[in-house]
């Protein structure tokens, strides 16, 4: 359910915006995407499990919070990384 280290670092290294770069966003926003199709492959075939859906609604939100903080804060950002994730159809 949760990702890999090695898929963890690719992400980091993809959306980083300057080096040394693990905390801005854009990464966030990219690990909790990735985590949150991970859970929703998950629930395809165990849907009964509420414990899982309630963690996949934490962070469903807390993506939405911090797509936010971005949209408000640099609207360019907000845009590239919404179009890179595919996140908006």
């Amino acid at each position: 359910m949760s990702i890999t280290a090695v898929r963890k670092t690719e992400l980091i290294s993809d959306y980083a915006t300057k080096t040394n770069d693990t905390g801005s966003p854009e990464i966030q926003v990219a690990i909790l995407t990735e985590r949150i199709n991970n859970l929703t492959q998950h629930f395809r075939t165990h849907k009964k499990d509420l414990h899982s859906r309630r963690g996949l609604l934490k962070m469903v939100s807390r993506r939405r919070r911090l797509l936010d903080y971005l949209k408000r804060s640099d609207q360019e950002r907000y845009a590239t990384v919404i179009k890179r994730l595919g996140l908006r159809k």
